[in-house]
C-alpha cells in the first residue's frame, strides 16, 4: 500500500467536500498497514493542512474522517474498509423537571440492597468511564465522584454537561452526599466523564469508538453506556471487543421499546452486559425491552437523580437501570479487583433476585441485588 499516495488523496478529497457533517469510519485490513500508514500521517499532517480534520482510532485501526464520495478510494479497496458513522441516542426520558428532593437513599439504590453493603464496601476508588452527555461538575452531590474525564466534541473545553442525562447517570452510579443530597450505588467510586453526546443526546458511532479508546487507554475498570442503535457497526463490535479483552467490564442500555425480542446495539453484543428496567414492584417496566438478549435488570422507573445546575430530576428508561448495575459492579469490583467480565457478568446473572410475574423455576434474568453478589462472589 502506498500510504502517501493515500494520504495525499484523502487531503484532496476532504478539501474537496460538500460542507456536510457527515462522517465515515476508514477501517484497515491489516494492523501493520495502520501503524504505517500513521506514521506517514503524523510526517505528512503539517503540509497536507485538511489532515487535521481526520481522527485516528488506535482501538480499531482506523481513520474517522469526512464522508468522501464512494469510489474515490478505489485503488486502496483491498487494503481498507468503509462504515458510514452513524448516530445513536440515550435511552432516557425525563419525567419531571427540578424535583425537590431533602436528602437520602433513592428507592433503586435502596431496591438492589446495595446501602446493606456499603460496611464492607463502597467502590472504592474503582473507575468508571461514564460515555454520555458529560456532567455538571458543580453539583455538590458529585464533588468527590468526579475525576479527570475527556469532551469529544470540543477537546479544549471539559465535559460539561449541557443535557442532563450524563448528570443523571453519574448520580445513581456514584453521588455521595449524605447531609443534603443523594446517595448512589457505590459512593466511593470515581467517575471518569466522556462527552460523546450533543445537548440533544445524540452522538456519532465514531466518537462512541473514540470514547471507548480513551476508556481503555486511561484504565477504566468499568464503562456505562446508556445509549443505543437499531442497527449494528463492525467498528464499534471491535471497539467493544477489544475493551472487553482488555478486562473492562461494559454495561449498555437495552432500549425502552418494549420489545420482546429484540434489544438495542451495543447491548445486543455478547461482550457487554445488557440491562433491562424494573419498576418499584419489581415487575420489567413497561417501556423496556426484555426477552432473552437481556442479562439483567435493575430498577429504571422513575428514578430520582442528580441534575444540571445543583437540582434533581425523575427521569425513566433502561440508561436509568444501567446505571445501578454499574454502580452494583463497583461494589463488586472494590472487594474482588481480579474478577474477569466473563466471571461478573456470570455472578450477576447468579445472584439476581426473581422479578415478581415470573415463574420460580423460570430461566429468564432477574433483577440484580447488590448483597447476592457479593456473597456469591465469596462463595
Amino acid at each position: 500500500m502506498d500510504y502517501s499516495t493515500f494520504l495525499q488523496l484523502l487531503n484532496d478529497e476532504i478539501a474537496r467536500g460538500d460542507g456536510s457533517h457527515k462522517k465515515q469510519i476508514i477501517r484497515f485490513a491489516h494492523s501493520r498497514d495502520y501503524r504505517k500508514c500513521m506514521s506517514h500521517f503524523m510526517k505528512l499532517k503539517s503540509s497536507l493542512t485538511m489532515l487535521s480534520a481526520v481522527q485516528p482510532s488506535r482501538i480499531i485501526h482506523a481513520m474517522i474522517c469526512p464522508a468522501i464520495p464512494e469510489g474515490k478510494l478505489n485503488k486502496f479497496k483491498n487494503d481498507i474498509f468503509f462504515e458510514e458513522d452513524t448516530r445513536m441516542k440515550v435511552h432516557g426520558t425525563l419525567h419531571k423537571t427540578s424535583v425537590q428532593w431533602d436528602h437520602g437513599i433513592p428507592w433503586g439504590v435502596q431496591q438492589i440492597r446495595a446501602p446493606q453493603t456499603w460496611a464492607t464496601t463502597t467502590g472504592h476508588r474503582i473507575k468508571i468511564g461514564v460515555i454520555d452527555t458529560g456532567v455538571d461538575y458543580r453539583h455538590p452531590d458529585l464533588r468527590h465522584s468526579l475525576m479527570r474525564g475527556i469532551n469529544l466534541l470540543n477537546r479544549n473545553m471539559l465535559p460539561h454537561d449541557d443535557n442532563g442525562h450524563g448528570t443523571h447517570i453519574a448520580g445513581t452510579i456514584a453521588a455521595a452526599n449524605q447531609m443534603k443530597g443523594i446517595i448512589g450505588v457505590a459512593p466511593r467510586a470515581l467517575i471518569h466523564p466522556v462527552k460523546a453526546f450533543d445537548h440533544n443526546g445524540s452522538a456519532y458511532v465514531s466518537d462512541i469508538i473514540l470514547g471507548i479508546d480513551w476508556c481503555v487507554r486511561n484504565r477504566m475498570n468499568i464503562i456505562n453506556m446508556s445509549f443505543g442503535m437499531k442497527s449494528s457497526s463492525k467498528s464499534l463490535l471491535n471497539a467493544v471487543m477489544n475493551a472487553y479483552n482488555a478486562g473492562i467490564v461494559i454495561v449498555a442500555s437495552s432500549g425502552n421499546d418494549a420489545k420482546r425480542k429484540s434489544i438495542d446495539y451495543p447491548a445486543r453484543y455478547p461482550q457487554t452486559i445488557s440491562v433491562g428496567a424494573t419498576n418499584r414492584q419489581r415487575r420489567v417496566a413497561k417501556f423496556s425491552n426484555r426477552g432473552s438478549f437481556i442479562d439483567i435488570y435493575a430498577p429504571g422507573d422513575k428514578i430520582v437523580s442528580s441534575w444540571l445546575r445543583g437540582n434533581y430530576n425523575e427521569m425513566s428508561g433502561t440508561s436509568m437501570a444501567t446505571s445501578h448495575v454499574s454502580g452494583a459492579i463497583a461494589l463488586l469490583l472494590a472487594q474482588n479487583p481480579t474478577l474477569t467480565p466473563g466471571e461478573i457478568k456470570s455472578l450477576l446473572r447468579r445472584s439476581a433476585s426473581t422479578i415478581r410475574g415470573r415463574r420460580l423455576h423460570s430461566k429468564a434474568p432477574g433483577e440484580v441485588d447488590a448483597l447476592r453478589l457479593l456473597r456469591e462472589a465469596k462463595a
